[in-house]
Formats: C-alpha cells, structure tokens, sequence
C-alpha cells in the first residue's frame, strides 16, 4: 500500500472546539512540531477570518520546514462575485501558501436553503474558484463538505459537484462527513462511489460525533483513499474531529502503512501532550495509544501475566508510541503488583517486605488514600515501610488564618514553624488561598538549607469527598502535581480536614523533590543509609 498522507488541521478546524484557543505562537510552536515529526500538510488557519490568522502565513512563509507543506483555508466564491473579485479568494492568493485547501456544497440541501442558489451556480462556483487558485499557481485541495449526506440525499447531484473541482484542477478531493453521522459501512460506500466518477484520488475528513471517526477514517483508507484529515487529540468542535494520532498509530502499527517520518512514531505520546499544554487542556488519561493510562496495569492477575509475557495484555510495545508501561499499586493489587512496582527500588523483594508494602497500601485506601495518581507518594511509602525514609524537616506546627469583611476581598495568612537542620524556622506568607500561603511559607522555611526547591511549582490541584454522606464532616482526598525542570510527580493527601489533607500532599511533594534530587528517589535500604529514620511528619 502506497504512503497514506496526514493533514492536520488542528490549527483551524480543532481550534474550533470549545475551550481551545492557540496563540499565534502556540501556532507556530505547533507547525515546527507536526514538520519534524513528518507530517504532510498542515492547515493553518483560515486567513480572511482574523488578523491573527492572516499574520501567521505571512510568518510561517519564513520558516524553514523539512517536510511539510502548508494549507490555508477558505471558501468558495460568493454567489454572483467573479473569483478574481471575491475577497475570500484574494485572501487566499495573497497568504502565499503553497496550498489552498477550498470547501465547498455537496449537499443539495445547503445549495438550496444556506447559499440561496441554484444548482448549476453552486457548481460554477466551484468551478470558478478552484481555476482561479490554479492558474496563480496554487495547488489545491477540495473540502468537499457534507458528502456523505449530500450522496445519501441527492448522490447525481453529489458526484457531480466532485467531478467540477476534479476538472476545475484540484488535486485532491476529500470526502468530508461534516456532521459526523456516518458509520463505517457508509463511508466505505461513498468512497467506492467517489472513486469510480473521479481520476483524481479521494481524502477523507470525519468528525466525531458518533465517536468513530477513527474507524471511518480507516474504513476509507481500506477503500482508496490517500489521504486522511483530523487534528491532534482530536480537538474540534462539538465532539471532535478524528484524532491523527489514532489514525497513525493503526495505519502505521496494525495496518502496516507508510506514515510520518522514519521515527516520527515513536514522539506520538509526546506530541499529543505538547498539544494539550498548548491548548491549556488537561491529558485525557485514557486515550488511546498516548494517554497515562492506555498502559497501566491495576489488576494482580493482568500485572502477573504482563511480567511474564507484555503482549497478553498489551496489543503495542507503549515504545513504539513514545509511551511507557506502568502498573499501579491500589487495594486490588496483589503481590505481583508490588513487584512490578518496586523493581527499581533494588529490595531484593523478599515476600516480608512485600507483604507489609501491600497491607500499608491496603490499610492507606481503606482510609480514603489512592495511588493509582500518586506515584510520588507511593515512592515514599516504600522508604517508610523499608525503613530508609528520613524527613529533611519536622513539623512543629503551622497555621492558617483567613480574614475578610464586606469591604474587601479574603487574606490568608500560613505560620510554619519547623526544625530544618538542627535550627527551628518561624515563617509566616500570604497567599492567594490557604494551600498557596502555606505553600509559600514552608518554601521559606526551607528555601535556606534547599534552595533547589525553588525549581519547583504547583502544576495541578484536585480535590475529591471521599465520604459524602458525612457531610461537613466527610474526608477528603487532596491531589497535587507538581513539577520541576525534568520531571513531574503527583502526592496524596486524606482527611477529614481540607487544609490537613492538602498539608500532607505537599509536604510529600517537598520531600520528593529532595529525595529525587539526592538521587535516593528508589534506592531502598541503600537510601539515606547513614541516616537514622525519623518520625513522620
């Protein structure tokens, strides 16, 4: 099977989904990204739409891609406007992409009741604006909108409007299920369909609101098509568009097709999370191929089997992706979890140990803790339970104070009082809440004996009713992710106390910090071994 082409439109069609805002620095960020990992065009917006937009071709025509090639998007020329004269397909012309990607009516129901033409006008018009675009040297791709309803609808009709662009001088013409209704059996017919009136080749574009616009996107490709359009995660609006990274992953691993570059594959995992950071949006944990959990392992009798043998429950090496194995310790695991989990801390893993690991991880949940999100605390639970833990600091007290009238916005007041190093720190911090004050005073307690603490910083804050029944009086989980120059890490914390809770998740996050850039961070018995264990705090 020949290369099948990725065009990614992430930057104009998935910016359309709700929440989802690029900068036009995000934008050029994302561009260079998709080019090294070999993507074959990428859709940069829609220039006559915004001035952010029309600003970034006239920026990326100075950037120095490897491989891709840049579309701008736009229309066809409005009913009764020669394309020389429309404004739209000027603004097309003068971004200066070397491709131009064009939509246009398929569906007779749009012709009718959304341009307010005829048919044979909505057909000149294609005709008109794609020879326009051609003849100033532009190659062209033709979106062709509502396909797969407009061929269900009206299929003479449809195929005729494929068969303009093709002879207007597009390239390509791309199949769009613009709604997102089609299942799989009906985008392989429209394909075949598409195929035998055209002698140029089809693409498809499919939108997820059915949630299978991977599938049809593979079912078109099994059908003919060369080329297949999505947006990274699959942001888009509504429910989405097809998300390339599935896309890739199943034609390059399942179905053996030319994709990205030579290594491009295995950056997936990274790609679709500089994607989210961009974008301001939370991983979605359980996505497919990339996402944290699409190889975690919780079950002690799916982590025995996976020890043994990986692919009896794992389709992919998670390396192949960019992604990594991770078994999780919980109140469902067995000793093989434990295991697994603990190889790196070199225990020697005898059965003693282990078993009082698994019964302090069982013990903790029963009380409301989870560490399937907080590896980090785990970490520590180890050296406790191993007897290697040592507290760079011991808590004396602390205390947080909110003030606040009618008249003004709340204050919030954290007093930390701790032994560091032989010598008692009093410090006290204002901050935008309790955790940050807290958070702020206890860096400044510690800030003289580590001062490497001041690489660190709050990434994420999450908190969970363990207990709602209880009321007022109900426990609560706190999670924080924090993060550094090199690595991010997760710390839990439970009571029936909200400041306790998050006190208890951040001193872990310290601490782990410490013990990471110590480089005791899985070193068992060898960790700290000079060092007396002491009380926790």
């Amino acid at each position: 099977m020949p290369r099948i082409q990725i065009y990614d439109t992430t930057l104009r069609d998935g910016s359309q989904g709700e929440g989802v805002h690029f900068s036009l620095q995000d934008k050029l960020l994302i561009t260079r990204r998709l080019d090294e990992l070999g993507v074959d065009f990428i859709e940069g917006g829609y220039p006559l739409s915004n001035p952010k937009d029309e600003e970034y071709f006239q920026r990326i025509a100075d950037l120095d891609l490897r491989h891709a090639l840049v579309a701008a998007f736009g229309m066809t020329r409005r009913r009764g406007v020669a394309a020389e004269e429309d404004v739209g397909m000027r603004a097309l012309r003068d971004s200066k992409a070397p491709v131009c990607t064009v939509v246009g009516k398929t569906w007779d129901l749009h012709v009718r009741e959304v341009l307010r033409v005829d048919r044979a006008e909505n057909l000149a018009m294609i005709r008109d604006s794609l020879a326009f675009l051609v003849a100033e040297g532009r190659r062209v791709v033709y979106d062709a909108e509502h396909f797969f309803d407009g061929w269900s609808a009206s299929p003479d009709y449809a195929l005729e409007t494929l068969k303009a662009a093709a002879e207007a001088g597009a390239e390509i013409v791309v199949l769009c299920d613009t709604n997102g209704g089609s299942l799989p059996e009906r985008i392989a017919a429209g394909v075949e369909a598409a195929r035998r009136e055209l002698s140029v080749p089809v693409g498809i574009h499919c939108h997820n609101d059915c949630d299978v616009a991977v599938a049809n996107s593979l079912a078109a490709v099994d059908r003919g098509a060369v080329q297949v359009q999505g947006t990274i995660n699959g942001l888009g609006e509504r429910c989405g568009n097809a998300d390339l990274v599935s896309v890739c992953a199943n034609l390059a691993l399942k179905k053996g097709v030319e994709v990205l570059s030579a290594d491009g594959m295995r950056h997936l995992t990274e790609l679709s999370r500089y994607v989210y950071e961009l974008a301001n949006m939370n991983y979605r944990s359980n996505q497919p191929f990339v996402g944290t959990s699409a190889f975690a392992h919780k079950g002690g009798m799916h982590v025995h089997a996976v020890n043994r043998i990986a692919e009896s429950y794992e389709h992919i090496q998670p390396e192949a992706v960019g992604n990594r194995r991770r078994v999780l310790v919980s109140e469902l695991s067995g000793r093989s979890n434990i295991v697994a989990k603990t190889t790196r801390y070199r225990l020697d893993h005898d059965d003693e140990l282990m078993r009082r690991i698994l019964e302090r991880v069982q013990d903790l949940e029963n009380e409301g803790y989870q560490f399937e999100a907080a590896e980090a605390s785990f970490d520590l639970l180890v050296k406790k339970v191993a007897g290697t833990y040592r507290s760079a600091f011991r808590r004396i007290h602390y205390r947080v104070n909110v003030e606040t009238d009618q008249s003004r916005e709340p204050v919030t007041e954290a007093t930390v009082k701790l032994e560091v190093g032989g010598r008692i720190e009093h410090m006290v911090a204002e901050g935008d809440g309790p955790v940050n004050a807290l958070d702020t005073a206890l860096r400044k307690a510690l800030a003289s004996a580590y001062p490497n603490l001041a690489e660190m910083h709050l990434v994420d804050y999450k908190v969970r009713v363990i207990n709602s029944t209880e009321g007022t009086a109900a426990r609560v989980r706190v999670v924080i992710e924090s993060a550094d120059e090199d690595e991010v890490w997760s710390t839990v914390g439970v009571s029936e106390n909200i400041i306790e809770a998050s006190w208890l998740a951040l001193v872990d996050s310290v601490e782990y910090k410490l013990f990471k850039d110590e480089g005791t961070v899985g070193n068992g018995r060898e960790a700290l071994a000079l060092a007396p264990a002491v009380q926790e705090v």
